[in-house]
């Protein structure tokens, strides 16, 4: 009888620990922090209001609604910086990667704008306007 009794025991607590470990494993996955190396490169910005089709925007291809910008290995913003720099209001000078996102920061170091994760290589953003900068990968570094 107490054996019955410890052998269901213990397997409802291996069953709690293999589901805590499992839910850990998937969670952790699932925001991962990327490589600088992941985002080091060339992106296409597009600034768009939210209903906006992306490939239409792009088919429009007015120089005041996109640029290229560079995001340095070195975690810098190279050239097209300040054409980002007028959409946000602020002078970006650098980035960093987020577990969900990529963050532009401005001349102290700090974050001045996020932009969350829509699918490898595609990111956007709402400003507090209303538009929307998406970002796009196109080249990558090296």
């Amino acid at each position: 009888m107490i054996y019955k009794a410890f052998t269901y025991t213990l397997a409802a607590w291996l069953s709690a620990a293999l589901i805590m470990i499992s839910g850990e494993t998937s969670m952790a996955s699932s925001l991962r922090l990327e490589d600088p190396s992941v985002f080091a490169g060339q992106w296409q910005a597009t600034l768009s209001t939210r209903d906006d089709d992306r490939e239409a925007q792009k088919q429009q291809d007015k120089p005041s609604n996109t640029c290229l910008i560079d995001l340095e290995s070195n975690q810098t913003l190279g050239k097209g910086a300040d054409c980002l720099g007028a959409w946000l209001e602020q002078t970006p000078i650098g980035w960093f990667p987020d577990p969900d996102g990529l963050s532009i920061t401005g001349k102290e170091g700090s974050r001045i704008q996020f932009f969350s994760r829509q699918s490898d290589g595609l990111y956007s953003t709402t400003l507090k306007s209303g538009l929307v900068i998406t970002l796009t990968h196109t080249v990558k570094q090296p």
